[in-house]
């Protein structure tokens, strides 16, 4: 049994963005596509990562020591022996739980078809799972976020192997059936355990589950369907997009094995710094120095706008300088909605250096 925290490197407690964090750097360090990576190596990891960052299949595994609920764990108990010899029966006392538990349920509809299968009835071939997932940051300005704007990703992944379009093999050659699993693509599996066999329906390893196999190997991906790649994505930004805002693009992940599904894209938008500007939620905040004197006589403050704008900003008699000044209009359009925030003015009052005599004296007349 493979031990998937040990693939990652991360302890059994390990949070769900520790476990992403320990993916991204292997994957990024093992990729087929850089020197010194190993192809071998970055399934392995990829494969561990789908089990545990799904809540679901890392339960499973880390109750049962397979993603399968039903699977064998370790001590030869389909449900793992607790201590004493007694059976754990965990989430499965009363038949409860299952209401929350979502996720993939090809592995308990296969044994059930085992059972099926045993009287006659005819066992249903497996659902191929697609393509990896796959995510990635896409940075922009705050002005390519106020604006919107179009932008072309350039993503190295798994994609389809154009010399056999996905087949794994030569057309011509033709096929033949896997000796494996006489052509089903599943093998069935036995196991004896404390409450009798057990039986469940597992996708052949020999021919990953088609039944058949190329006659012919494809001498570009060697019968995978899929060569490590680049594959062009354009994103189309709109204006107000908020940061951490993540945009699905379906079929541009990572292609699936001989022709099966492609996986979906996820871009994670991350709003650069700006020198001037900083946002809170579709406001803007701008940071203003005024000077004692021009408060006095009451002169417009001239303030910079995102749109690359100037404005001519009155402040209103008795207004308290320790509150921000609201621009109505002026801030970020509202994401997904009409109308725009406003433009917070912060304001900096400045002392002059040394007031003159002729100050000094004008101030005390006034006092």
């Amino acid at each position: 049994m493979k031990d998937y925290y040990q693939i990652l490197g991360i302890g059994r407690t390990a949070s769900e963005e520790e476990v992403k964090k320990a993916y991204r750097k292997l994957a990024h360090q093992y990729h087929p596509d850089k020197k010194g990576g190993d192809e071998a190596k970055f399934k392995e990891i990829n494969e561990a990562y789908q089990i545990l960052s799904d809540k679901n299949r890392r339960v499973n595994y880390d109750r049962f020591g397979t993603v399968d609920p039903f699977g064998a764990a370790q001590g030869g108990s389909p449900f793992g022996a607790a201590q004493g010899g007694a059976p754990n029966w965990g989430g499965f006392a009363g038949f409860q739980g299952f209401e929350n538990m979502s996720g993939d349920f090809s592995d308990l509809g296969d044994i059930f078809e085992t059972f099926f299968e045993g009287i006659g009835a005819q066992p249903k071939r497996p659902t191929y799972r697609r393509g990896s997932d796959l995510e990635t940051i896409l940075e922009l300005t705050l002005e390519e976020a106020f604006r919107g704007v179009s932008k072309e990703l350039a993503i190295k992944t798994q994609i389809l192997c154009k010399t056999c379009d996905g087949k794994g093999g030569d057309p011509s050659a033709g096929t033949k059936s896997c000796a494996t699993c006489n052509g089903r693509g599943e093998i069935r599996e036995e196991q004896k355990t404390f409450f009798g066999s057990f039986a469940q329906v597992r996708v052949c390893p020999a021919c990953s589950g088609f039944g058949q196999i190329p006659n012919k190997l494809c001498a570009q991906c060697k019968g995978n369907g899929r060569v490590p790649g680049e594959r062009k994505i354009r994103v189309e930004i709109v204006p107000g997009i908020p940061q951490n805002q993540l945009i699905q693009v379906k079929g541009g992940g990572e292609a699936g094995e001989r022709g099966t599904g492609t996986g979906d894209l996820y871009v994670r938008i991350k709003l650069k710094t700006h020198p001037v500007f900083s946002r809170q939620g579709d406001d803007l905040v701008v940071q203003k120095e005024v000077g004692v004197l021009d408060l006095l006589r009451g002169r417009k403050i001239e303030v910079s706008t995102i749109s690359g704008g100037k404005l001519q900003v009155e402040i209103p008699a008795g207004f308290n300088l320790k509150e921000n000044l609201r621009i109505p209009g002026e801030g970020m359009p509202r994401f997904q909605s009409f109308g725009r925030g406003a433009l917070l003015v912060d304001f900096i009052v400045k002392a002059p250096k040394k007031p003159s005599s002729k100050l000094q004296k004008l101030l005390e007349e006034l006092e």
